[in-house]
């Protein structure tokens, strides 16, 4: 597995950094890196901030703020605020604020507020206030409400659907989540 890691245009010494071809892990508390793993899935990072991330799918990151993310689908990223990614869909977010996305469809994002998201269908939003998603498949651009969980509709077809939290029951000692529409149906039946 080869990649590439430097910080401000130097290779980074390995002695600042660990990586265990065993889990695919790449651990730092460096800044300001540029992180050339192209091609690479499956990998795990755990970085500081203003990084540039160059891999492929299926990856975690784990940052700080102000990073910049070119990937392929399928990733998770758990970052601070004032992010840029540019990834395929199925992707899942978990941000600060000011961050902006351009994805595929099916991702999944919870962020903070004053974020810009240019994607396609069936994505989920949880967002703070004063953010929008352009979509790309149907040439709109939609406010997301703030404080509310909302999935886009399937590709090319306007408009979202709120998406209620699910309920959580307690039988005989097991947790059993159910949808709102179960929800009622078993409230229903109990009347």
């Amino acid at each position: 597995m080869t990649f590439s890691v430097t910080q401000n245009g130097k290779p980074l010494s390995k002695k600042k950094y660990t990586w265990d071809p065993e889990t695919k892990t790449f651990s730092t508390n460096e800044v300001n890196l540029v992180l050339d793993f192209s091609g690479m899935d499956g990998v795990t990072f755990n970085t500081g901030w203003y990084c540039t991330f160059n891999t492929g799918g299926y990856c975690t990151f784990n940052t700080g703020g102000d990073c910049t993310f070119r990937t392929g689908g399928g990733c998770t990223f758990n970052t601070g605020g004032g992010c840029t990614f540019n990834t395929s869909g199925e992707c899942t977010f978990n941000t600060g604020g000011w961050c902006t996305f351009n994805t595929g469809g099916g991702c999944t994002f919870n962020t903070s507020g004053h974020c810009t998201f240019n994607t396609g269908g069936w994505c989920t939003f949880t967002c703070g206030g004063n953010c929008y998603v352009t979509r790309w498949d149907v040439k709109g651009v939609t406010e997301i409400p703030e404080g509310k969980t909302i999935k886009l509709r399937k590709y090319g077809v306007k408009g979202y659907d709120e998406v209620k939290p699910p309920h959580t029951i307690v039988i005989d000692g097991k947790e059993i989540t159910l949808s709102e529409e179960s929800y009622e149906e078993l409230k229903k039946s109990l009347s």
